[in-house]
């Protein structure tokens, strides 16, 4: 897909990183997050597990368009050393992730093979 009209964002997806090492940051951070942005994100599961194409632990939030660059911005002075995945949601999934997306922090390789069976 190629266009440049950004209405075929329904929403936004960030997705926090982390580890066992890590868990007491990620968890302290999903609480500020929870306060400092709610009205702006639906919060996801925090999931202790590498689920879909991501290659660590995670949680996941949704951001509307409406609210992207208050987030993304937040997210971008608040991550402290936890790395933060975003893309867009235009319905293709691997659009979105393998060549729409942005990072905060380090990136990381997706495990893209999930979106195999979609296609």
């Amino acid at each position: 897909m190629t266009s440049s009209n950004t209405a075929l964002i329904q929403d936004w997806h960030a997705h926090v990183y982390f580890d066992a090492a890590s868990r007491q940051a990620a968890w302290a951070l999903r609480e500020t997050i929870e306060r400092e942005l709610a009205g702006r994100i639906v919060m996801g599961r925090f999931h202790e597990k590498p689920v879909g194409p991501h290659p660590m632990w995670s949680y996941q939030m949704i951001i509307g368009p409406q609210d992207f660059s208050q987030v993304v911005g937040w997210l971008a002075l608040n991550h402290g050393a936890l790395d933060v995945f975003i893309h867009p949601n235009t319905g293709d999934g691997l659009g979105d992730h393998r060549d729409r997306a942005l990072w905060i922090g380090q990136s990381h390789s997706l495990k893209l093979a999930v979106f195999d069976a979609a296609q």
